[in-house]
């Protein structure tokens, strides 16, 4: 079976990977220069089945309309984005009720877990190094109402076999001594020890080393122009360079997905929502933080990676297909990492700054499977939790492709609940 995978940020890698591991002869095709070049290049870092909650929770409707004209909203919404979408936003809303929030985070939940042993296993047959730390994260809280609250999700979360470990703030400082300076302001925290990080794009270039060993071929600086179809079936791709054909396709372009999809007559309701990160050295090592933090009064973290860096991220905003950086919103990370870690010594001068359109899915779950042709199948749709659900996703659509006895059934994740 010969398959092409169009995109070759973290959905579409792992998905070639898993198709040509089970004998499938793959193509990966990419606009970009390299893998993990653009949503993938600078994420949050996080793999956290923890934090597999859909943005869609109880109450979001009034919490997007509070964030017009608030550049430090934690979620902000353009006005002028409105027209654009609003049908998807329908969606995004009716999906915010109790019971459907809930049900989607536990699902949520669960593929994660499975999406972590799946790397866990990758990594047990090629040891790629892209700054993995398997410590956990640590969630701090400012007041005893939200640490209360975080305890009851902590509890709500065991079972789906997610373990945590409440800390009073002494337990909490004892945990991670760079919170010292900001004692004083903490209640306590969690510390959930099955979590994980590491650098998505290491992750990325580390994979596509073996998978050329592994004889896939790879087309980079290479943009789809045209999806040809006949008879409820992909033909071929038209790029600027040829027309290629194969016998299955895989559409894994993130937030590009519904861009292509409406070329041949399907709708993927899916819109961009910006995120941001900035990356910084550490002068002193050994100061480094040990673990992530997450900071719950504004729902963004602050990450170790590997010996000397720290990479903030978080902030969603929903501004269409813009990818300009703007200050206000990486002045607002700025402010975050101080928040966290006013003494560390970083070196601003070498600050980087990135920005990338998450795949953000009306119900808050991936698009993972079939769509309306019959032989292109789709992996996108993950939001935030692109990097946690990454090798769960490419596992498990390749083993619908090849028609391996899968492992998770992929039916909650299925185009055909829409």
């Amino acid at each position: 079976m010969r398959v092409i995978v169009i995109g070759c940020g973290l959905a579409g890698i792992t998905t070639a990977y898993f198709l040509r591991e089970q004998g499938a002869d793959v193509t990966v095709i990419d606009r970009a220069a390299a893998p993990a070049r653009e949503t993938s290049f600078a994420n949050g870092s996080l793999l956290t089945p923890s934090l597999a909650d859909p943005w869609n929770s109880p109450g979001i409707f009034t919490t997007l309309v509070r964030s017009l004209g608030h550049e430090d909203a934690s979620m902000l919404l353009r006005l002028g984005q409105l027209p654009q979408i609003w049908r998807w936003g329908l969606k995004f809303i009716a999906n915010s009720s109790r019971s459907r929030y809930e049900a989607t985070y536990l699902e949520n939940v669960r593929f994660s877990i499975y999406s972590q042993q799946v790397l866990h296993d990758l990594l047990q047959q090629h040891p790629l190094q892209f700054e993995h730390a398997a410590d956990g994260t640590v969630q701090i809280f400012e007041s005893e109402k939200a640490y209360t609250d975080g305890i009851k999700v902590g509890h709500w979360l065991k079972q789906v076999n997610i373990a945590h470990r409440p800390l009073d703030l002494a337990e909490l400082v004892e945990l991670e001594p760079q919170l010292t300076p900001i004692q004083d302001r903490l209640f306590g925290g969690i510390h959930y020890p099955a979590d994980e990080v590491g650098d998505a794009r290491l992750f990325c270039e580390a994979l596509h080393v073996v998978m050329q060993q592994m004889g896939v071929e790879f087309r980079f600086s290479e943009q789809v122009r045209r999806i040809e179809m006949k008879n409820r079936r992909v033909e071929s791709l038209v790029t600027a360079r040829e027309v290629l054909r194969a016998d299955r396709y895989v559409l894994a372009t993130g937030s590009d997905s519904p861009l292509l999809s409406r070329q041949i007559g399907f709708r993927l309701p899916i819109v961009p929502a910006k995120g941001y990160s900035l990356t910084l050295p550490v002068a002193d090592p050994s100061q480094m933080p040990r673990y992530p933090i997450i900071d719950d009064s504004i729902h963004a973290a602050v990450v170790p990676l590997g010996h000397d860096r720290v990479r903030v991220a978080g902030t969603a905003e929903f501004a269409g297909y813009n990818t300009e950086v703007r200050p206000e919103r990486i002045a607002n990370l700025q402010g975050l990492l101080r928040k966290v870690y006013p003494d560390l010594p970083i070196e601003d001068r070498k600050l980087e700054t990135w920005c990338g359109l998450r795949p953000m899915c009306a119900d808050g779950r991936p698009i993972i499977g079939g769509s309306p042709l019959d032989n292109l199948f789709v992996n996108t749709g993950h939001g935030a939790l692109g990097w946690t659900m990454a090798c769960g996703s490419g596992k498990g659509l390749a083993d619908l492709m090849t028609g391996e006895a899968p492992a998770y059934d992929l039916t909650p994740f299925s185009y055909s609940r829409f």
